[in-house]
């Protein structure tokens, strides 16, 4: 059944540190655009996808041929196919899944929250060339990711073993076993925080944590017992790269 979901603006209230220490105020913020989704609520085991010519996205559950939420290269083309999705109901932190393998080859995640709002998208390098519309999965995960959104910067350092900044007020942070990745925007500007990385020495997954929600809030992604291998924080100006750091080992 489709349904044009109707979302209202993210106000966040929480305290934050700016990148000499001090406390600031958070003030209010607007995330925008908000998706048309076409709603679902999953009672078997078939996921359910999203498509276009050269990429399949989908959402199943455990028990499914694909659990969790995935993207499968299915052209052999000069794109790279990846997967964008929202966690919770939550516009604030947005999630992408670039599958930089070879065509008929899967990626993905296992930790999803309750509910996924997802689209399939083409990438040729690191420009969004295409994309399809948005579909929202309920009740898929056994044991959903829950939402968390008041997390600040300097409790995202406090909960982490490592972390990396830019000089524009993006900063990446994480710990393992199991595995968490905070991106953390730390400056009052238009530009937005990311975190870009990769897990398990697999270079052919990137994954990306785009913080939409303003200065002093983190996004946070899970990835179980995988650990990290590369990363990087990032600034964004819409699709446009402001800063990054070179990627660093784990």
């Amino acid at each position: 059944m489709l349904r044009r979901t109707i979302l209202a603006a993210v106000v966040l209230t929480a305290t934050a540190s700016s990148a000499d220490g001090a406390v600031a105020a958070v003030p209010s913020v607007t995330v925008s655009p908000t998706p048309v989704a076409v709603s679902t609520d999953s009672t078997d085991d078939e996921p359910v996808c999203a498509r276009l010519k050269g990429v399949e996205a989908c959402v199943g559950p455990d028990g499914s041929a694909r659990p969790g939420i995935t993207v499968e290269d299915t052209r052999d083309d000069g794109y790279h196919p990846a997967v964008e999705y929202y966690l919770n109901g939550y516009l604030g932190t947005k999630y992408v899944i670039h599958n930089l393998a070879r065509n008929g080859e899967v990626r993905g995640s296992r930790e999803i929250g309750k509910t996924v709002t997802f689209r399939a998208a083409l990438y040729r390098g690191g420009k969004r060339v295409r994309y399809g519309r948005w579909k929202t999965v309920r009740n898929v995960a056994k044991y959903p990711v829950k939402r968390e959104t008041r997390t600040t910067p300097a409790a995202a350092r406090a909960k982490s073993k490592i972390c990396t900044s830019t000089k524009g007020g993006a900063t990446l942070c994480f710990g393992e076993r199991p595995t968490f990745v905070y991106a953390c925007d730390t400056r009052a500007d238009r530009f937005q925080a990311r975190a870009e990385y990769f897990i398990a020495g697999d270079p052919t997954a990137r994954f990306e944590i785009h913080q939409l929600a303003g200065t002093g809030t983190c996004g946070k992604a899970e990835h179980g017992d995988l650990a990290i291998s590369m990363y990087r924080a990032s600034l964004f100006d819409g699709g446009r790269r402001q800063a990054t750091r070179l990627y660093k080992y784990n």
